[in-house]
């Protein structure tokens, strides 16, 4: 293993990110997830009628245009197979409202063929491109999304509780079924009709779940309104309210550009202009998300991007006393939250102290980004009372954030479970919920143990170890929820575990380590399928892609105490990928809703490449 090249290649990396970083200390890297935010803005500015935005529709159209395959598909990761029904038919409507394309061109005709082949419209399953679509009046408004608003907003507890769902479930849910019992459409002159990519005659989707369309419809008719005492606010206003009061700064809703469309089609809904003061706001919040000027973002990685740079970059030998990083760090100081969000409710008594993803984020903090931001800044949290404070209140909400089975989730601590059964939509089991997970778990154990010297001499460590090893698979490996997939949750398990004390040669540690060997590629690499992530059992990518490659490289150099072949076979293929831009360069191996939403961070390629490569040359030079 060639030492020097391993050092000249941190350094080549590290020079890079020293330029990439912004005045105010941030990195701003592309958070690339797929065509889908990209079509539904088209579709929600042709709907406002904003004729100022032609520019920029016709820019975002491009790009969705770039990403069409000769088939004439869109997929939501390159080996998808055939191609994505639902990102085929968003692109297509949108190219037509964007007026780029008309029916008759031979790349619509293609795209056409294939919505055709695969049964048309009625087969789309997804919940937000359904809604879509039904708010332009293109499809029915299934029956299952028209729950009575009192089941969710009523004081007299006679429904479920909104708040078991995950915060990004509720606010892309709650305006869809306040638009679903409107049955709102937003018709304007220049709509294509879609009518012709349905094979029969009847407009509405497969998956129209009949039992919750039965129930959906039963309390509708018992006219729940009547039935109850009168309560002020009424359960619409009530509603409202929960959505204005998770706007963010910048007038997105939870910084997601997604539910942000669906609350500005919710005011349309309740009369609010088009030209009013707070749909131009929320409007340039969606804007203010793009990266390149072409690509709609659903959140801005800011936070994350620069939390996790800063660590890589130490690794790689900057200094913390450089300028780069005492801005970064002064940077993410600033984005440490003070209000109480959602989370507060599962986990009352703990002030905020929380760090969320995007760079205007103040409602809605997660642990990932918590601890990457709490490693960042400790270099600087002794020189002063008041910062030592802040970095303290932050540890304080991680700590308080772990589940009762002694795993981390991302956003809040679990509660009630609500019968996944009750949402019909495709994926429903992964964004409703917010379950403890492997990835996150271990990721905040390696902060603990090697930033903070907590082990397994202390009894929740010792429990959260435990969890962690009960959710190994037979075969050795654990499953990643937010990194693709099998590859990336073995890694942080194995890195979680050894940095809370478990030995190199723990028998879970070994199998997890044989694992990552067994699906090691020919050419040293390791590469694996969003398919894993959809059913949930390894398959492989066969090839190699740098991030994965870098997840395996850094599970195998915490538990190997010298150098094997299979490493440095490794370490040659990440660096070769490093330099092979094709698609594997910008293949999706973040993990967002398993099925349906697969993300590329740009900053992937830096993150974990000069991590695994900076651990190498400390542990093993």
């Amino acid at each position: 293993m060639d030492m020097n090249r391993i050092r000249a290649r941190i350094e080549q990396m590290r020079n890079e990110l020293l330029q990439l970083q912004s005045s105010d200390g941030a990195w701003r890297l592309c958070f690339d997830s797929g065509t889908m935010p990209d079509s539904y803005f088209i579709i929600i500015l042709r709907m406002l009628g904003y004729s100022q935005d032609e520019a920029l529709i016709q820019q975002i159209a491009q790009r969705i245009l770039s990403k069409q395959l000769p088939s004439g598909t869109w997929k939501i990761y390159p080996d998808e197979e055939d191609g994505n029904l639902d990102a085929t038919a968003e692109a297509y409507f949108a190219l037509l409202y964007a007026g780029t394309l008309n029916k008759l061109d031979p790349r619509l005709q293609l795209a056409k063929q294939f919505i055709l082949s695969k049964g048309g419209l009625s087969k789309i399953r997804s919940l937000l491109t359904q809604a879509i679509l039904a708010a332009a009046g293109q499809a029915d408004w299934p029956k299952s999304m028209r729950i009575p608003l009192e089941v969710f907003f009523s004081e007299h507890g006679i429904g479920i509780d909104l708040f078991s769902l995950s915060g990004h479930a509720r606010v892309h849910i709650v305006p869809i079924i306040m638009l679903a019992n409107a049955q709102f459409v937003q018709h304007s002159l220049s709509m294509p009709d879609l009518s012709d990519l349905f094979t029969g005659s009847s407009k509405r989707f497969e998956n129209d779940s009949p039992w919750i369309a039965a129930l959906a419809a039963l309390i509708g008719s018992i006219s729940l309104s009547e039935l109850l005492p009168f309560e002020s606010p009424t359960p619409e206003e009530k509603a409202v309210q929960f959505l204005f009061d998770r706007l963010e700064p910048d007038g997105t809703l939870l910084t997601y550009t997604t539910a942000t469309m669906f609350m500005i089609l919710t005011l349309l809904m309740l009369g609010y202009s088009p030209s009013s003061p707070l749909v131009h706001r929320m409007v340039s919040g969606i804007r203010s998300v793009m990266c390149a000027n072409s690509h709609v973002q659903i959140a801005s990685s800011e936070v994350w991007d620069t939390a996790m740079l800063v660590h890589a970059l130490r690794k790689a030998g900057v200094n913390p006393t450089s300028t780069a990083l005492e801005n970064a760090g002064a940077y993410l100081r600033q984005r440490q939250q003070t209000q109480l969000g959602d989370w507060a409710i599962r986990n009352p008594g703990t002030p905020a102290g929380g760090w969320g993803f995007s760079n205007v984020n103040t409602l809605y903090p997660d642990v990932d980004d918590t601890t990457a931001a709490l490693r960042a800044i400790q270099p600087y949290s002794s020189s002063s009372p008041e910062l030592q404070a802040d970095w303290q209140r932050g540890l304080n909400w991680v700590l308080t954030m772990r589940n009762d089975n002694g795993g981390w989730p991302a956003f809040e601590r679990q509660g009630s479970r609500l019968p996944i059964s009750f949402f019909a939509f495709d994926g429903a089991k992964d964004i409703a919920v917010d379950p403890s997970t492997v990835d996150l778990t271990s990721r905040t154990l390696q902060f603990l143990g090697q930033e903070l010297g907590m082990n397994a001499g202390n009894s929740w460590i010792e429990s959260a170890i435990r969890w962690i090893l009960s959710q190994q698979e037979s075969n050795g490996s654990w499953y990643g929820r937010w990194g693709i997939t099998y590859v990336h949750g073995t890694s942080a398990a194995i890195q979680g575990l050894t940095a809370a004390g478990i030995a190199e040669d723990h028998p879970a540690v070994t199998k997890g380590v044989n694992w990552l060997l067994q699906v090691q590629n020919e050419d040293g690499g390791w590469g694996e399928s969003c398919i894993s992530d959809k059913v949930r059992r390894y398959v492989p990518l066969n090839s190699s892609t740098p991030s994965q490659t870098a997840w395996a490289l850094d599970g195998l150099t915490a538990a190997l105490p010298k150098p094997t072949p299979a490493l440095e076979r490794g370490v040659e293929a990440l660096l070769q990928s490093l330099d092979r831009h094709d698609w594997t360069y910008s293949y999706p191996t973040g993990g967002a809703l398993p099925g349906s939403v697969y993300v590329h961070y740009a900053s992937n390629n830096y993150i974990w490449p000069l991590l695994a490569l900076s651990n190498i040359w400390l542990k093993y030079s």
